[in-house]
């Protein structure tokens, strides 16, 4: 084989797997068919668990020094009044970062490509795109062309990844259809830099006017977004107009002071392939599943692929797991998309509403249920997001659910790091009851094994046990984790979900050809 995968596309979702999969050794061709990354800003939003993926790349604060974290998000009507109002800087989901934060695409990606430098197994082909691939039961050949010289060639490798976006090459190649709707509504999207003094509107807001509907929002380093719905019978050319384009963000942004750098008319889609793995060609992000834009979680569902795939099929190409690991990706990813995607359309729902009346009913019914404490508490702490859960797990306590990531300290160090950096990229045995017992009973893959202990510990020497680090929860988050599920001790997946959580360290069960590999506890 001349590599153990190739990644074909290079975009946020392939340049975040290619790195995931360089964190764990694997040799990675990455194959892009531009020559330089993209220079116009289309995906705009990530959340807390995309950047808990970004962490496990090893990318976290490189990407999040160049995002801006909205304070809030609000919902207002024809006459510019907010009818609902979702309170970003008082949410906490406990997985260690803002639940919202908006982007620049060039340099975010320019930051994952940077990425890629720090793996000599992990190498980068632009210039080149895929024309086809068979496969067998050893490995898939790839068909790849020069696209300056037309020169063709054959690369092989063990797994083939699809994050190729909505028109992939590679699901067209595997022969895997796409099922879903594709919206008729067209709409403007509109990027561009705002001088100072140029911002007349500095809230993120969905603009629910009856009679064009739109979105805007300020950027990172002093950009704005601006979408607008078509009315009917308007044109691209006529919209994308630099008269037009003023007009419409004018009660924004003032239009002398705004550069546009990107207007396009696009339609959305949502789409779903029909399936996401044929044999051993995968796909992820828009070449396995498109929805509305209306909750932001088009490229974070992709992002959500790559952590839950790229540790999978390093264990297997490891020989710790058999490829059968492989079909659990889709069995637990497509569940969590769908929900997405379904809420996504419901809150599209409310936010297209096209007649006068009908959004006049909508506005006074939303303001009129948000008298509800618990109502207004559901909208604005945006309990209506699908909550990360892995699908069947969720209904036996903490299992298929995220653990939390807390600040906490480690022994010999007062300074308090995010817990993921502490329990690296392995499996992680974590609870109070954590000893040295558990790491000799242990008969998993690789793993790092910590202790919790409480704050009150802080000030106080505690016994290093061989093979665990000790943690304090400063926070003290996680002493309430294991108090709220009654269990002493969690057992957690290397994308943080809780695979098992009690008494005893269960190991997963990861095929016929499980091993134990002990692994030195990072610290």
């Amino acid at each position: 084989m001349d590599f153990d995968v190739v990644v074909v596309g290079c975009g946020p979702v392939g340049a975040l797997t290619a790195n995931l999969l360089g964190t764990r050794g694997v040799r990675t061709l990455v194959v892009e068919r531009s020559t330089e990354p993209h220079r116009q800003p289309r995906a705009f939003s990530c959340d807390d668990e995309a950047l808990r993926v970004y962490q496990q790349a090893g990318l976290r604060d490189e990407v999040a020094a160049d995002m801006y974290p909205p304070p809030v998000v609000d919902y207002v009507g024809g006459d510019g009044r907010p009818f609902a109002t979702i309170a970003l800087d008082e949410i906490d989901f406990g997985l260690g970062g803002a639940p919202l934060h908006f982007f620049d695409q060039p340099r975010l990606e320019a930051t994952l490509r940077g990425g890629l430098d720090r793996f000599p197994h992990v190498t980068l082909r632009t210039g080149a795109e895929l024309t086809g691939l068979t496969q067998n039961d050893d490995g898939v050949t790839l068909a790849l062309r020069d696209v300056a010289t037309g020169e063709a060639g054959q690369v092989r490798a063990r797994y083939v990844l699809g994050c190729d976006g909505a028109r992939s090459a590679t699901r067209t190649a595997a022969g895997i259809r796409l099922a879903g709707t594709s919206y008729e509504e067209p709409w403007l999207a509109v990027s561009g830099d705002v001088a100072d003094g140029g911002v007349r509107q500095p809230r993120t807001r969905f603009v629910c006017d009856w009679r064009r509907p739109a979105f805007v929002s300020p950027g990172a380093f002093g950009t704005y977004r601006l979408e607008f719905m078509l009315r009917d019978g308007e044109t691209s050319q006529e919209m994308t107009r630099p008269e037009t384009i003023a007009r419409l963000v004018a009660p924004y942004v003032d239009p002398a002071r705004f550069s546009v750098t990107r207007a396009v008319v696009y339609t959305f889609h949502h789409l779903i392939a029909q399936r996401w793995r044929h044999g051993r060609v995968l796909l992820l992000g828009d070449a396995a599943h498109q929805m509305p834009p209306f909750l932001g979680q088009g490229l974070c569902s992709g992002l959500r692929d790559a952590a839950n795939l790229a540790w999978k099929l390093a264990l297997v190409l490891d020989g710790v797991a058999g490829p059968d690991l492989l079909d659990t990706y889709e069995a637990e990813r497509r569940p969590h998309t769908e929900a997405m995607a379904a809420t996504s359309v419901r809150l599209g729902k409310v936010f297209l509403v096209r007649n006068r009346y009908a959004a006049a009913a909508r506005d006074a019914l939303l303001r009129t249920v948000q008298t509800v404490p618990r109502v207004r508490r559901f909208v604005r702490h945006f309990e209506f997001k699908p909550a990360p859960a892995l699908a069947g797990r969720a209904a036996r306590g903490p299992i298929g659910t995220m653990f939390p990531q807390p600040q906490v300290t480690t022994a010999g160090s007062a300074a308090p790091r995010r817990l993921d950096d502490v329990l690296g990229p392995a499996f992680a045995v974590i609870g109070p009851a954590v000893d040295e017992r558990t790491v000799a009973a242990w008969a998993g893959p690789a793993a790092t094994f910590v202790r919790v202990l409480p704050a009150a510990s802080s000030g106080s020497p505690v016994a290093p046990a061989h093979g665990v680090v000790n943690v304090v929860d400063t926070e003290g988050v996680l002493g309430a984790w294991f108090d709220r599920h009654g269990v002493a001790l969690a057992v957690l997946r290397p994308d943080r979900f809780v695979h098992g959580a009690g008494p005893h360290a269960e190991p997963p069960r990861l095929g016929p050809d499980r091993r134990r590999a002990d692994a030195p506890a990072p610290g």
